[in-house]
């Protein structure tokens, strides 16, 4: 029989990749076979609308959720418990650890490496993002130590987390899935067939500190000074201080705007046909906990130069060229392998697409709600066996 009534807090999901994995994982038919009965998700109310409606799901929209980070973690510690238990959820399933709610049994996921790469919280400087990212690790360390079990995306972020909370007793590494529109999407762009035609190169990120687009605009303009006629379109919006510095070197690098394109927020409908008009999708992140857009371009099947940093190896394996991103000759040598080696660069590429296969929702979606299924199964068996003490 189903009975096992879930709880979800998503209030602090604010990322691309978050609010792609919660909709992925919740895009399901039927929750029966999970021995679910009900699925209870609280949040703010634009992803509560983002979520496709099912006649097994609640949600729950919380005022609080609007509001300042310090009024979401005391509406998380004092009042959320109290609805959960109301609601009659018997497991909480934090969806990207950043509460403090302790509610239990609970199952914690990693959606954040930030917080833990030392190197990269230097970039912030003394700021607004340092201070929040600082509040946020304190309150993801807590609550990984507080969960029943814990859920991350890559094995790289499950031990990377690890070394700074200590050993933690119950884990499982759940890959994300990616949207099969990606894989229905074939590649358009024809290589260019002499150097007066331009190779399309395309970022698609949220323009951050750590996401060194500055850095891609000197590497390109590097490789046009070798004679390589590139042009580089860069997707997604961004920090105030992450547009300066990236206009900045617009400004040094391409002053007559003649190769570098900055797109805002593009819906994430058309990033499909973005990426298969590409020649080169580039991705120079320096921590990410699995990398969606790498995955997305994985699943188009376009060539990939991508940084070696944080979890990207372990997500593109060996599907595509690697550089350091914070410097632009390692950036500009990687592309230019690409450009050099045709049979290369078709192999890496249909490597990728052969990569990207093992990928999908519907696998994300079963492996993690069993996996808080049997979760729940054990707590309620060690419990019923403490009681027998």
């Amino acid at each position: 029989m189903s009975d096992l009534v879930v709880a979800i807090d998503a209030s602090r999901i604010r990322s691309g990749g978050g609010v792609a994995h919660l909709i992925g994982i919740l895009d399901i038919e039927r929750i029966e076979g999970f021995g679910f009965k009900e699925i209870h998700v609280w949040s703010y109310r634009k992803l509560l609308d983002l979520i496709p409606d099912k006649p097994w799901l609640v949600k729950h929209h919380a005022k609080e959720t609007e509001q300042s980070l310090l009024t979401q973690l005391f509406w998380q510690a004092t009042r959320l418990p109290t609805e959960i238990r109301e609601a009659g959820c018997q497991i909480l399933f934090s969806a990207d650890a950043g509460t403090v709610c302790r509610f239990e049994p609970m199952v914690a996921l990693n959606q954040n490496m930030l917080p833990y790469d030392e190197g990269v919280l230097k970039l912030f400087g003394f700021s607004r993002n340092r201070l929040q990212q600082t509040v946020i690790y304190l309150v993801q360390k807590s609550a990984f130590r507080f969960a029943t079990a814990s859920i991350f995306l890559t094995h790289y972020a499950a031990k990377r987390v690890q070394h700074y909370t200590g050993k933690l007793l119950n884990t499982t590494v759940i890959a994300h899935g990616v949207g099969q529109v990606f894989k229905e999407t074939l590649p358009q762009a024809s290589w260019p067939s002499d150097k007066a035609q331009p190779i399309e190169c395309l970022y698609v990120s949220p323009i951050l500190e750590y996401k060194y687009q500055w850095v891609v605009v000197r590497a390109i303009k590097l490789l046009r000074d070798r004679g390589h006629q590139l042009r580089l379109t860069l997707v997604g919006g961004g920090g105030r201080r992450a547009l300066r510095l990236l206009n900045k070197q617009i400004e040094a690098s391409d002053p007559r705007h003649e190769f570098v394109t900055v797109l805002d927020f593009v819906p994430h409908e058309e990033i499909p046909l973005r990426i298969a008009q590409t020649n080169i999708f580039v991705f120079a992140s320096g921590c990410e906990t699995f990398g969606i857009s790498l995955l997305e371009a994985m699943a188009v099947g376009v060539p990939i130069a991508s940084s070696n940093q944080s979890s990207l190896p372990e997500t593109l394996q060996d599907g595509g060229v690697y550089f350091d991103p914070t410097d632009d000759t390692s950036i500009a040598d990687a592309i230019e392998q690409l450009i050099n080696d045709p049979v290369r660069r078709e192999h890496l590429a249909q490597q990728a697409k052969t990569l990207s296969e093992s990928y999908s929702w519907p696998r994300c979606a079963e492996q993690t709600w069993d996996y808080i299924g049997q979760v729940y199964a054990q707590y309620k068996k060690t419990n019923a066996t403490k009681k027998t003490r």
